[in-house]
């Protein structure tokens, strides 16, 4: 759309400044307000006179065009122009509507929808000190933004990049739902084309300050966005593209980890580390936060065996179904299967056939896998506390109170449990009676699991530390990955060696004795995964999709397996086999010398859980809220 000559309006125009209230232009708009000033633009509230019996309102937003630099000023109005030619051949939802462009003197106007709400850089300043967005609102604005950016990324003849993604350009109208705004910069993609250095620090990707704009970097601004809204740390005032070195959970700890690695791999300054599109962020944003998720409207309290599934390779033996999903991972003793679940409970069901036993309510949802000593079970939970459960009667037996969400699997040794709280704590808990021995403050929340050696006890923390305590919790090495570590330890006791996976991608081998760095292997993406080891081979699992097998001695690869979605779930190895779950719904049975696949079992949601093998049956839960019973 080019702009089109209109007669010189009946209102004197003031050489600089802004359109007082009651200017009236083209004789239609009557300006009531200013809205915003930007750097050379102005956005005011108007009302359309045409309409007479309505109080119809508009937005319009002028341009000034009086920079004393014609480059700059061609560089403004060519901008000005490329907004409204793209909203004028654009029709989404998400979008502001046109319905005006024109120039009056040295100004150009365009008139818009008005979007009565508040942008989202001014929503997040409106929240107390301490106080975080809902992850679950915020799930919900992102896909709506990927939806938005998808449609313009396909827009025909060639896609469209919008170059300024950010909180201030995107509006919460009072439906609650996003309306992208200001698409001044946006531009159409040309391969190869090079262009002006343009965008908002802070959320533009390095490529744009080379001045190559393509899709992928829209992505990249819409993790820095994300990034920013869940952890209220404007990326502006943070050294520039430092996302890898400031993880969410280490300011916001009530963030869905699976989610964090998402939006990690989207700030990736390679841009070929990225997402390949908005449709597959998008498609991994809704894999880590379980939606689309099958839902059940009843809930059984029995188990039913079921036929082989059309889209799986083998049947169960039951399933379970329980409330909510099932993320935590089982544990047998005695014939009888102990899992969490995020309806609040820990069941115990016979391994058999999935008959329900008992059941023990907390206060909140267990991510946190159970362990067994003696006759008491082991579980925490989101409600910040650990609990002691009889196995035989599923009775309270004690509590270990905590002032943190507890997602770390208790480890009972020496006569002590031991687990990590979302408070920063690692504690040690008599087993017998639940009183703290003593604990340890380290830097970030501990959702890892403790691994024994002789004398001392070995964790990850979200601080990106890997820390060896002796047993009476004094600090006797500490070594740092660049990223959290949510993973898990093994430790080699004859080797002396200690594996581990991080959120910066790495898996490392570390000597023991001294916490030094034996060998470390980059997998393509972040690791939440714990290994295994089996016959001097290091099985796990990584969010670049992949299960890995590699040299316990020499780090190097032995064999890979790609699944369809994220393997945050952690192997288990029976009987010359690796059984692991995967973000695409399936558990997948590999061989552990070649890496083939035996078998895969489809369940109806995500498998975060991990799973235990005895007697020839695979037990594992997933998010569609039941634990199964498969064949090994």
């Amino acid at each position: 759309m080019g702009t089109r000559q209109v007669a010189p309006s009946s209102v004197a125009l003031p050489a600089e400044g802004t359109l007082p209230p009651g200017t009236l232009l083209q004789n239609r708009y009557k300006i009531l307000g200013v809205l915003g000033i930007g750097g050379m633009a102005t956005v005011y509230k108007a009302r359309d006179m045409r309409f007479a019996n309505v109080n119809r309102l508009c937005a319009v937003k002028e341009m000034a065009n009086l920079a004393p630099d014609p480059q700059v000023r061609d560089i403004a109005t060519q901008n000005f122009e490329r907004e409204a030619n793209i909203l004028a051949t654009t029709n989404h939802p998400v979008m502001p509507q046109i319905y005006d462009f024109f120039s009056e003197s040295t100004r150009s106007y365009l008139v818009m929808e008005l979007i009565d709400g508040v942008d989202l850089e001014n929503h997040l300043a409106d929240l107390a000190p301490g106080e975080f967005l809902d992850e679950d609102q915020v799930v919900e604005w992102a896909l709506q933004i990927c939806d938005v950016l998808t449609y313009l990324h396909g827009h025909e003849p060639q896609p469209i990049v919008f170059r300024d993604l950010k909180p201030g350009n995107i509006m919460l109208d009072k439906q609650n739902r996003i309306r992208l705004i200001d698409f001044g910069i946006a531009k159409v993609f040309q391969t190869g084309q090079k262009g002006t250095v343009i965008g908002t620090e802070g959320y533009s990707p390095p490529e744009q300050y080379r001045g190559s704009a393509e899709p992928r970097g829209d992505i990249y601004a819409l993790g820095a966005t994300l990034h920013h809204l869940l952890t209220k740390q404007d990326p502006r005032l943070e050294p520039p593209f430092s996302f890898q070195e400031r993880p969410i959970a280490a300011l916001n700890a009530d963030v869905n980890p699976q989610l964090e690695m998402v939006i990690m791999r989207a700030v990736e300054y390679d841009i070929d580390k990225r997402y390949a599109s908005v449709e597959e962020f998008r498609k991994e944003i809704m894999a880590a936060t379980r939606r689309g998720s099958v839902r059940y409207q009843q809930t059984s309290s029995y188990a039913y065996p079921t036929a082989p599934s059309e889209s799986g390779d083998i049947g169960d033996i039951w399933r379970f179904e329980c409330e909510d999903e099932v993320r935590s991972s089982p544990i047998l003793k005695d014939g009888i299967l102990y899992v969490g679940v995020y309806d609040h409970n820990l069941y115990a069901l016979e391994a058999d056939t999935g008959k329900f036993v008992w059941k023990y309510a907390t206060d909140g949802g267990i991510a946190s896998s159970p362990c067994i000593q003696g006759e008491q079970v082991f579980i925490g939970s989101e409600d910040r506390i650990l609990y002691a459960i009889n196995i035989r009667t599923g009775r309270l037996e004690w509590t270990c109170p905590t002032q943190g969400r507890i997602r770390s699997s208790p480890r009972v040794q020496f006569g002590h449990v031991f687990f990590g709280s979302d408070d920063q704590h690692l504690y040690a808990a008599n087993a017998q009676s639940g009183r703290i021995a003593w604990k340890v403050e380290m830097g970030g929340p501990v959702r890892s699991s403790v691994a024994f050696g002789e004398d001392r006890l070995y964790f990850g923390c979200e601080d990106g530390s890997v820390v060896a305590l002796d047993i009476r919790g004094e600090v006797k090495w500490r070594f740092r990955a660049r990223r959290g570590v949510t993973s898990s330890p093994y430790l080699d006791p004859e080797e002396g060696i200690l594996f581990i996976g991080s959120m910066d991608w790495n898996i490392y081998a570390l000597d023991a004795r001294s916490g030094w760095a034996v060998w470390r292997f980059r997998s393509g993406g972040p690791i939440v995964s714990s290994p295994t080891l089996a016959d001097g081979v290091l099985f796990i699992g990584s969010a670049d999709k992949n299960v890995y097998a590699l040299d316990a001695r020499s780090g190097r690869v032995k064999w890979k397996y790609e699944t369809e979605g994220q393997v945050t779930s952690s192997p288990a190895y029976a009987n010359g086999a690796v059984y692991i779950g995967s973000v695409d719904q399936y558990l997948y049975s590999l061989d552990a010398e070649t890496g083939d696949l035996r078998w895969r079992f489809k369940t109806g949601g995500p498998i975060p859980s991990s799973p235990a093998v005895e007697n020839n049956t695979v037990y594992i839960g997933s998010t569609d809220r039941h634990v199964y019973a498969i064949p090994a």
